[in-house]
């Protein structure tokens, strides 16, 4: 078992950055991040394999959005730049017991409480 807490979110104007982490209790292995916007279902946004050598993002953040992890220190992180205002939302960490990257959110087995993002304009 596995819990992963994130942090980093608050509120900032449009173009700012944010820097999400996710810390877990144990070893992850294939790990996202998905986002949850008021009214609207919870989306993909990136993830990462187990070495967090292989990414992949949605398009809607391609350019803008970087995900990391520390495997030493079982951390991962979502550097968030030119921030938007539909990048509003709870941003969710999540890993899996598989190595692989997956942006089907039900694979992940783990997943974190949230962290509000809110970005104005």
């Amino acid at each position: 078992q596995v819990q992963l807490v994130e942090s980093g979110g608050g509120l900032v104007q449009a173009g700012d950055s944010l820097r999400l982490s996710c810390a877990a209790s144990g070893r992850t292995w294939g790990m996202a991040w998905f986002r949850q916007a008021p009214g609207k279902e919870r989306e993909f946004v990136v993830t990462l394999n187990g070495k967090g050598d292989i990414t992949y993002y949605t398009d809607s953040v391609k350019g803008r959005f970087t995900a990391s992890k520390d495997v030493a220190k079982n951390l991962a992180y979502l550097q968030m730049d030119s921030l938007r205002d539909e990048d509003t939302a709870v941003y969710y960490c999540a890993s899996r017991e598989s190595p692989y990257a997956s942006v089907i959110a039900s694979d992940y087995e783990y997943w974190g409480q949230g962290t509000q993002v809110t970005v104005s304009s």
